[in-house]
């Protein structure tokens, strides 16, 4: 994956070689990607671990990979063995039901994500699972009311609407 860095992380773009960094397309002037190695990992990890890990990417301290399996993104066995493996060892507990029902509702919502990618205009979901996972926590409140709608028979909501509903209100100024 490339590592967006944004132009205030000053300290983290001092210890990067420039060689390894390009300026992040479609982004304004100062923010920075650095791509990959040789193997596909990180150019900063050495013997194993972040060799700037004081001074990583914000994007590197804020990644956590629980965020697949909380839910139930499938994360590319192939590209990122190491991330699939923890993803699938990680287990759940929950203090109580409603803790359960909400951690369903987020699988859910996912799901209705990527199963109903279609009803979105292209472009308007991401397309990266770790993005994706991400946009599928940030809406998993709005679908459970709208789902919910569609579950109690006074108001059905088809997948079209629930798609468009959560389209307007990520593209309305006042939304969130």
């Amino acid at each position: 994956m490339f590592i967006h860095i944004k132009p205030d992380e000053k300290q983290t773009i001092r210890q990067i070689p420039r060689a390894l960094l390009f300026p992040a397309p479609g982004r304004p002037k100062g923010h920075l990607l650095m791509g990959y190695g040789d193997q596909g990992n990180c150019p900063m990890l050495a013997g194993g671990e972040c060799s700037i890990y004081e001074d990583r990417p914000r994007t590197c301290r804020d990644y956590d990979c629980r965020v697949f399996a909380a839910t139930g993104i499938s994360v590319d066995e192939q590209a990122q063995p190491e991330i699939a493996h923890r993803v699938n060892e990680w287990v759940f507990s929950y203090e109580n039901e409603a803790g359960r029902e909400e951690h369903r509702i987020l699988k859910e919502a996912a799901a209705f994500l990527e199963d109903h990618r279609e009803l979105f205009p292209p472009g308007s979901l991401p397309n990266y699972p770790v993005q994706m996972a991400a946009f599928a926590v940030s809406v998993f409140r709005l679908y459970a009311d709208l789902a919910g709608r569609r579950d109690k028979a006074q108001s059905a909501l088809s997948d079209a609407d629930i798609a468009h509903r959560i389209l307007n209100e990520l593209t309305e100024p006042n939304a969130g």
